[in-house]
Formats: structure tokens, sequence, C-alpha cells
């Protein structure tokens, strides 16, 4: 695979990944303050989302996969390497706070009485990684922009 390639899919996968974060971000102000009846109903429609959850570790294997790739210059290595971050932190996120709300909730199915934390708990969450599939995506794209084809002396 070509080192075109693995930016393009690199850019391409990480673009998609903010698509559903950037949902959840644009969401949340309207979401937040609703009563349980209808933050529970609103909920509903994220039914299915969790084949979208494949998408950060593609993000990881590619966006590493570029960072070795580009390795030999600094910034498009840095900066890829900083994509790849910013997705497994956003795992990280998921685990230690968005999942965590959703089993407990039954994938807001169920009303436990700490709901409302619950409810904080999952938004910002999804909000943080919001932020960081932004950073990620704007780190890839700058990575492919740095990036210059070696010369036929090999630099």
């Amino acid at each position: 695979m070509t080192i075109r390639t693995v930016q393009f899919l690199a850019v391409v996968v990480s673009a998609l990944a903010l698509v559903p974060s950037g949902a959840h971000l644009a969401a949340l102000p309207n979401k937040i303050g609703l009563p349980q009846t209808e933050y529970f109903i609103v909920q509903g429609i994220y039914e299915g989302w969790a084949l979208l959850g494949a998408l950060w570790p593609a993000a990881i294997f590619l966006n590493g996969a570029l960072a070795v790739l580009v390795r030999s210059q600094r910034w498009p290595f840095r900066l890829a390497l900083l994509a790849a971050f910013c997705f497994a932190l956003m795992l990280a996120i998921f685990f230690l706070w968005t999942f965590p709300a959703n089993a407990a909730t039954r994938n807001w199915t169920s009303v436990p009485a700490d709901w409302e934390a619950l409810r904080r708990q999952w938004e910002y969450s999804h909000a943080m990684n919001s932020l960081l599939a932004l950073l990620a995506l704007c780190s890839v794209a700058g990575s492919v922009l740095w990036w210059k084809p070696p010369t036929r002396d090999g630099r």
C-alpha cells in the first residue's frame, strides 16, 4: 500500500469518525435539559450507532500506519501520531465514562436513580470525544499537507 493510499484512508476514516461525534456535540445543548421521559425517548435515535464505533480502531490503525510510513519527516510523523493518539484517547474516554452510563441505563431503556448524573457523564464524554475527533482530523490533514514525497536521490 502506498503512502498516498494510507494518507487518503486515514483522512477519510478520521472524517467519518467525526460525523457521529459531531452530531452528539451538536445535539447536546438541545438534550441536556430535557426531562427524563423526553431524554430517554430521544436517546432511542442512537440505536445501532455502536457499529460506527469501529471507525475509531480503524482510525488508530490507519493514523498509526501513516506515522510509521512518514517517520522520516518530523512534522508529518508527529501529526499522524497525534491523530492516532486522539483516537486512542477517545476509546479510553468511551470505556471510562460513556460505556458505564450506557450499561447503567441498559442503553437508555432503564431509569436508574442517578440518571441525571449519568446523562451529564454520557453527554460530556461525547462532547470531549467530538473535540478530540476534530483535533485528530486536523492533525492527519496537517500530516498529509506537510509531507513531501522523497526526491529521486532519496531525500
